[in-house]
């Protein structure tokens, strides 16, 4: 029975309402006004500070006045990256993010100005928290599966599912250790499988460096995850800044690493392995005192190794680094001048890389040895002597008999690497193997290909940590002398000629695109035929009709310079980097053709083809010089006109459709005149359900048998994307299951005619399990006219969805393809 005689409670005291403000109410209300008319007049600096105010005065109309403030804010943004305000930029991300912090929008954009300015694990750590935030969130979902690319990149999957690899240097390792090395630095860690294997192997001490943000945070992680925190060190830091005791105790008896690339010196392994001997490993192994224990003396796993060359005769190497056409889409070449890629080991630019990668086996066409391979290089990485005097190891010259005839297109480089002196491992062409091989392209213009059919002397020579080459030949090739000859080479060499060379640079695929014939065929036939229907509606109509509807410009170009006569048809090439096609189109007559090409050396060579190819000056204008917002490209030839043809650039080379294309679609049919039309029209996108356990290991690790035991996959998988690109159809390791079908249609004419997701029903052909779905695209110029991404002269690669779960089928079976879309490619697969 409660007690009566107990006081009744003070009930607290209602809390007094806070009394509204006039003062500060009127403030907010002018402020928002003021915000919204600058909006209005394109002030977004200003109208961003009065949300500030406004936000920041009266929380209560965060709700009411979020998209307003996006916009400004992401208006803002664009203008200050343009000014190159980046700190500016930022400040202003996190004073909108202090209002806003769970917006999963404004933390999305944020990534993406850190993506383009180089901070990827700043830009992959915004895209994660948007995804968590909301997980069905297209535009953070797609940025992060490209950013995870750059973060951990594919070839991380296929070293650690090479279970060979990872079994040989356990063996290494762990015979290294119980011979005596009882403490062991492991440069450049990675995922931390070399420091497990030490620590599990019995070793005393083991520190780590990995000097990617991502990969230490990962390799933290992993290390926890297998029971070995606290006994394994791991520093954030490249091994070169590494000093004991500072970050270490004492010297190390033990260093073991793998960075290395297809080049095998590309990731820096002389460098580090210099610095570790000089400062960070005991003293090596004096043959003249074995009495000295291996705990007492350093060494370096791997122990060395041994380089190997061959020359080679490739198409598909060939197209990616030198012009190999004469004529393209009806123009002659000849005044281009030398175009080559930005791959060279001559060059002298800073922007230029000495060897490419390729895995030979895999590539579009094959290839054919010319020479037998050859030993060009032996390294011991125990003897920092030889290390320290690569740099001037003097010329070795191999003279190779030729084994076949052809063209010499490169010299492909791989190496077999020493773990000691039992084992070994090799990156070679014809060994099932995680590693790409080393391209040397010969850089040669179109008019002196080089033949070779007799004997060929190598000259070798070591330059810091990359792999120059230089030929010679003792025939006469195509009525070349051997003097000639060696000119012509000298451009893979390391031997200087006697004035600079004038040459343009284009990216590889810019090169391949140029190669291309079909394509540049098919748009010029295109091109001519929407020219011709324009001037027979115009001679019909009459030259003042035809100009569509009426629509304010964004700017005004200068006036034009091809008037009084005809009126032109107007053509914008809005494709991306390097494209003829604009020149095509002013090679019509009557034609008025905009460039988008921006590069004031590429725009030279578009003028000098001009030139040679009879087309009048005023008739090619570069578009970006006279827009002065990159952001709005697609806008007005002039006040009164509008455009003939607007070429979009649809599909990037890697395989995927361009991010907004369906959004510059619209805005380009709003610029059309009556009867214009947008190049392409229409893109069909096909596919096909495959077995391919190549893709499953480019795209994830199979669990933990090949990781030597050890927990890794669940962690690095974190960074697995669904869609694999750049990738080679034709010569995949793969089991077709079905015939190709149509999957998507995306019409850029016609916005009807489109749709946001679609499901098929695909029959299987044959029986097994359903790991990828590849695809690839038809696109149609016309009605008539069409292109596929997926033929022999393609400069694009295809792509593939990678199923993380595979799916068995017997053959007949019908299977559905849920849910495709073309923003976010994503495929769900089930059975009907």
């Amino acid at each position: 029975m409660p007690n009566t005689s107990t006081r009744p409670k003070r009930g607290r005291r209602n809390r007094r309402v806070p009394r509204e403000d006039p003062a500060r109410n009127e403030l907010v209300s002018r402020s928002l006004e003021s915000a919204q008319q600058c909006l209005f007049n394109q002030d977004y600096g200003t109208a961003f500070v009065h949300y500030l105010l406004v936000l920041n005065l009266a929380p209560v109309l965060k709700d009411f006045a979020s998209e307003s403030f996006r916009f400004t804010l992401f208006k803002w943004a664009d203008e200050l990256d343009s000014l190159g305000r980046i700190q500016d930029l930022f400040d202003c991300y996190e004073q909108a993010l202090e209002l806003f912090p769970t917006d999963e929008v404004i933390i999305n954009s944020m990534g993406e100005h850190l993506f383009r300015m180089g901070f990827r694990d700043e830009a992959a750590g915004h895209f994660h928290k948007a995804l968590k935030l909301k997980p069905d969130y297209p535009e953070a979902k797609e940025n992060f599966y490209r950013v995870a690319n750059w973060l951990v990149e594919r070839w991380h999957f296929l070293m650690l599912n090479d279970r060979r690899r990872n079994h040989k240097y356990q063996q290494a390792i762990q015979k290294a250790v119980e011979g005596g090395c009882n403490t062991v630095l492991d440069i450049g860690t990675g995922t931390g499988i070399l420091g497990m294997c030490a620590k599990k192997a019995g070793a005393a001490e083991v520190y780590a460096c990995e000097l990617s943000k991502t990969m230490y945070e990962l390799a933290c992680e992993v290390v926890t995850a297998n029971g070995m925190n606290g006994r394994i060190k791991i520093l954030h830091m490249k091994s070169l800044e590494m000093e004991v005791p500072k970050d270490i105790p004492k010297r190390v008896s033990l260093v073991v690493t793998e960075t290395v690339d297809a080049g095998l010196f590309g990731e820096g392994i002389i460098e580090s392995l210099i610095h570790a001997w000089n400062h960070l490993l005991l003293p090596p192994q004096n043959t003249q005192d074995p009495s000295r224990p291996p705990s007492q003396a350093g060494r370096v796993i791997p122990a060395g190794a041994t380089v190997f060359g061959m020359a080679v005769q490739c198409l598909e190497i060939r197209r990616h680094h030198r012009l190999c056409v004469s004529e393209i889409g009806g123009l002659a070449t000849a005044a281009a001048g030398e175009l080559h890629s930005p791959v060279s080991c001559s060059s002298e630019d800073d922007s230029t890389e000495p060897y490419t990668t390729e895995r030979l086996s895999r590539l579009p066409g094959g290839y054919t040895p010319l020479t037998e391979p050859f030993n060009a290089l032996d390294i011991d990485f125990n003897n920092v002597q030889e290390l320290e005097g690569l740099c001037s190891r003097e010329v070795s010259r191999v003279r190779l008999p030729v084994t076949g005839e052809g063209l010499l297109d490169a010299l492909a480089v791989w190496f077999q690497l020493h773990l000691d002196q039992q084992s070994s491992l090799s990156t070679g062409p014809k060994e099932d193997t995680c590693w790409e091989q080393a391209i040397y392209p010969v850089q040669t213009p179109h008019s002196r290909i080089i033949y070779i059919r007799h004997v060929c002397t190598l000259s070798v020579q070591n330059i810091r940590n990359i792999f120059p080459f230089a030929l010679r030949t003792a025939s006469t090739l195509w009525g070349m002398d051997s003097a000639e000859l060696c000119s012509a080479l000298a451009c893979l060499g390391t031997e200087q000629s006697s004035g600079p060379r004038d040459y343009t640079m284009l990216e590889c695929a810019e090169m391949a695109l140029l190669n291309n014939q079909p394509y540049h065929d098919s748009f010029r036939r295109a091109l001519a035929k929407l020219i011709t229907n324009l001037k027979d509606a115009r001679s019909v109509q009459g030259p003042s009709q035809g100009q569509g509807l009426e629509v304010m410009p964004l700017t005004d170009p200068p006036s034009d310079p091809m008037d009084p006569g005809p009126d032109p048809f107007y053509v914008l090439d809005v494709s991306e980097g390097f494209s003829v096609l604009s020149l095509m189109a002013a090679s019509q007559g009557q034609v008025k053709a905009y460039s988008s090409v921006e590069k004031t050396q590429h725009q030279a060579v578009l003028r000098r083809l001009a030139r040679a190819n009879g087309v009048p000056e005023e008739a090619l204008e570069f578009w970006l010089n006279q827009v002065e917002d990159e952001q709005a490209v697609l806008q007005r030839p002039s006040r009164e006109k509008l455009w003939s043809a607007i070429i979009l650039d649809c599909v990037e080379t890697c395989g995927l459709v361009r991010q907004k294309l369906m959004e510059k679609a619209t805005l380009a049919r709003c610029l059309l005149e009556d009867g214009g039309q947008i190049f392409p029209e229409r893109i069909v996108l096909y596919g096909m359900l495959v077995e391919s356990d190549t893709l499953l290991l480019e795209s994830a690790v199979q669990g933990q048998e090949p990781t030597l035991g050890f927990n890794i996959a669940p962690f690095i998988n974190q960074f697995t994307v669904p869609v694999h690109v750049f990738l080679d159809l034709s010569t995949l390791q793969c089991r077709h299951l079905s015939d190709s079908v149509e999957l998507f249609i995306l019409d850029l004419m016609n916005t009807n005619a489109n749709y946001t997701n679609r499901d098929v029903k695909v029959q299987a052909s044959a029986s097994g399990r359903v790991t990828a779905v590849p695809f690839w695209y038809q696109i149609h110029l016309n009605e008539e006219i069409s292109l596929s991404t997926f033929n022999q002269d393609s400069h694009w690669k295809q792509a593939a969805v990678v199923l993380h779960q595979p799916l068995a089928v017997r053959e007949g079976d019908w299977v559905r393809l849920k849910s495709i879309t073309m923003t976010n490619i994503s495929l769900y697969l089930q059975m009907r």
